[in-house]
């Protein structure tokens, strides 16, 4: 791979061996997750103070975009067996210092108090569907930041993205960027009213759009 660090390069080496990301070449999934990373540069002068990823899985977006970075980072994960992954390689030498991982539904770990409303930025790569996505990630969210979501080809953002349901969560459908792929960005608007994202399970069963 190119334009990584050898400490990120070990560690997505090792989440293919592990079965978290497919077997072929790691050099498109870097080139997907730099966008997020890109995507954010094209709004702002620097880098978040912090971000989150939502769904960390095999450390795609995340780990990317923290050695692009080094900046604080919070990788989340409801599958312990992957983020115990993500917790061993961030111990590793040449690791980032500023990163944590959180294990857990992201329904119930929005409300804790050293997690909502905190973040400049949430990455998605494939969480969910749209509205499972904005539900879970906007409490994580400071009033002025943004949700950076990937996005399938030839999306129709008006769809998928409705200003009506957005503006529920406190949300409002930004710009669509192509960089390589797709990625729709989603701004924090307003504080999130308090009863979302609802209980585990519900945003996917009973979706607000």
């Amino acid at each position: 791979m190119t334009s990584t660090s050898p400490w990120l390069s070990r560690a997505l080496e090792e989440s293919r061996a592990r079965g978290f990301l497919g077997p072929n070449a790691l050099e498109p999934h870097v080139a997907h997750a730099l966008g997020f990373a890109t995507v954010w540069e094209g709004l702002r002068q620097a880098p978040p103070a912090n971000f989150l990823d939502l769904g960390s899985g095999g450390g795609l977006p995340g780990l990317v975009i923290l050695d692009r970075w080094q900046n604080p980072a919070t990788l989340l994960d409801a599958m312990t067996k992957r983020a115990t992954f993500l917790e061993e390689v961030l111990a590793w030498d040449g690791a980032p210092t500023s990163a944590q991982v959180v294990i857990g539904r992201a329904e119930e770990l929005a409300y804790e108090e050293d997690l909502q409303g905190r973040f400049e930025l949430v990455t998605s790569r494939s969480f969910g569907p749209p509205a499972v996505t904005a539900e879970c990630a906007a409490r994580f969210l400071s009033v002025g930041g943004v949700l950076i979501v990937s996005e399938p080809p030839d999306a129709q953002q008006e769809e998928r993205w409705p200003e009506k349901g957005l503006n529920t969560l406190g949300l409002a459908r930004g710009e669509y960027v192509w960089e390589s792929a797709g990625f729709q960005v989603i701004h924090k608007v307003e504080e999130t009213p308090s009863q979302y994202p609802r209980n585990n399970g519900t945003p996917g069963k009973h979706p607000l759009f």
